[in-house]
């Protein structure tokens, strides 16, 4: 921000980190909004890259953390769009530049909207949200239908943020959320993905799909899912979200396939997956339209057929390394303490894991047998090439 500011440029802290830091809750991220364009964000940082194409961003690296800077924005009304046939009227309606005021009032809900300036260190709030801050309320900016109808992936942000902070849902949003709920299903399928995966990392997972529940969107995302919704699938979130807040931020260990796992064993869709899978291509575990990512459903039914294997601690010794270079062993123990309540055998592999020539093993493993990572193949010797004779 001071460098931007050096630059003669407008730049304050925005959205949710101002929120978490106000709430006295660590922010998972740093987001800057400012008057510079793209390109000038880019003059100012050698270590900046511009990305995306509809929505220009600056990504500034600072060693392992990026900060995102984005321009500000507003929203463009209707009779100020381009004229009628225009193929991209909405890519242009939302990303036009526009004022720090306009970039708030753009903005999802009042508690996201406020904007920290460090050269006098204060809050500006044009939205009402520090009010609603401290009414611990989740409020829409504008009329909630009509913001809802513009992104329906709002309404499910909407909760998950209350269910995260333990805030009320404004009324309106409420009524608006029964109203055009089903809306939801427009939303791009690897998007709503991309929300669930983001709900079981954050360590609030059993809270927010339960608000989810209730709110009547898991139908309309997942049908599949809702219909298995049990004590036994909270409790398995529970578990997660216990095992995740040992950690400030979600660990590596975290993937994508341990998160396909946790959703689709506790509703049942595993069952018989070692002898189902591969064999039939009918079946397929379904969260509604979403994409369940089928290298990760291969991975887990590999993880799973490891499980038993670890839990023989007194196996010989020759076989216990054997195991360390599996690819999905990682996977598999990270599964095991979270799930399981054998400790004497996480804490076995642990131990084991943590010998001078085992760590080697492990990590060459999981790089080797990445998901989507192409092996690749060793090429025969061909002998001589013999010509038959005319």
């Amino acid at each position: 921000m001071s460098r931007l500011q050096e630059l003669g440029h407008t730049a304050f802290l925005v959205g949710g980190s101002v929120r978490d830091l106000l709430l006295g809750r660590r922010p998972k991220d740093f987001d800057i909004g400012t008057s510079a364009q793209p390109h000038q964000i880019k003059r100012g940082f050698r270590n900046c890259w511009i990305i995306g194409r509809r929505f220009r961003l600056a990504h500034v690296k600072f060693g392992p953390k990026t900060i995102e800077v984005a321009t500000f924005r507003r929203n463009v009304p209707k009779d100020e769009a381009e004229p009628e046939g225009q193929a991209d009227l909405l890519v242009q309606r939302d990303n036009v530049y526009g004022t720090p005021e306009e970039d708030a009032f753009r903005r999802d809900f009042t508690v996201n909207a406020l904007f920290y300036d460090s050269s006098d260190r204060s809050i500006i709030d044009y939205v009402g949200g520090l009010q609603d801050l401290e009414a611990r309320v989740i409020r829409s900016i504008g009329d909630p239908v009509e913001r809802f109808q513009e992104d329906p992936v709002r309404m499910l942000r909407a909760v998950v943020l209350a269910e995260r902070l333990g805030f009320d849902i404004d009324a309106a949003v409420v009524a608006a959320i029964e109203d055009v709920g089903p809306h939801i299903r427009f939303s791009a399928p690897p998007r709503l993905m991309e929300e669930y995966f983001k709900i079981l990392r954050s360590g609030y997972a059993e809270a927010s799909f339960s608000g989810l529940a209730r709110a009547g969107l898991i139908e309309h995302i997942s049908p599949e899912m809702e219909e298995g919704l049990s004590g036994e699938f909270f409790a398995s979130l529970a578990r997660l979200d216990a095992w995740r807040r040992q950690f400030t931020d979600a660990p590596d260990a975290l993937t994508t396939t341990i998160l396909v796992g946790s959703l689709l064993e506790p509703l049942g869709q595993m069952d018989d997956a070692h002898r189902k899978f591969g064999v039939s291509d009918q079946w397929y575990p379904a969260l509604g339209r979403l994409p369940v990512p089928r290298k990760d459903v291969e991975r887990f039914v590999q993880l799973q057929a490891l499980v038993p294997k670890l839990r023989d601690i007194e196996a010989a010794s020759r076989h216990q390394h054997a195991l360390l270079s599996r690819g999905v062993f990682r996977e598999a123990l990270t599964w095991l303490d979270i799930y399981s309540d054998e400790r004497d055998v996480v804490d076995h592999w642990k131990a084991v894991i943590a010998e001078p020539d085992a760590h080697a093993v492990v990590h060459a493993a999981a790089a080797e047998d990445l998901p989507g990572r192409r092996r690749r193949r060793r090429r025969r010797r061909r002998g001589p090439v013999h010509t038959p004779a005319a």
